[in-house]
């Protein structure tokens, strides 16, 4: 059974670099990995900040918010 890891991120340099390795890491026979731009869907904002968000990049894995590196607050998108 595959859990849900989801990468938000706001296609920084800084975003685009950590999904870049972070893809490539995630096992895929444990997760289902979904890639949320919200630069683009803007939409799911609140979502990622229900999920404990604060900033991005960050990876939401087993329901814990996971903070890589700093690329800008959710609050400047």
């Amino acid at each position: 059974m595959n859990t849900k890891a989801i990468f938000y991120h706001a296609g920084c340099p800084v975003c685009v670099a950590a999904e870049d390795s972070l893809a490539k890491a995630i096992d895929s026979s444990r997760y289902h990995l979904e890639v949320v731009h919200l630069g683009s869907d803007r939409a799911r904002i609140a979502e990622a900040e229900a999920a404990g968000v604060r900033s991005v990049p960050a990876l939401v894995l087993d329901g814990m918010p996971f903070h890589i590196n700093f690329g800008a607050k959710l609050s400047d998108l």
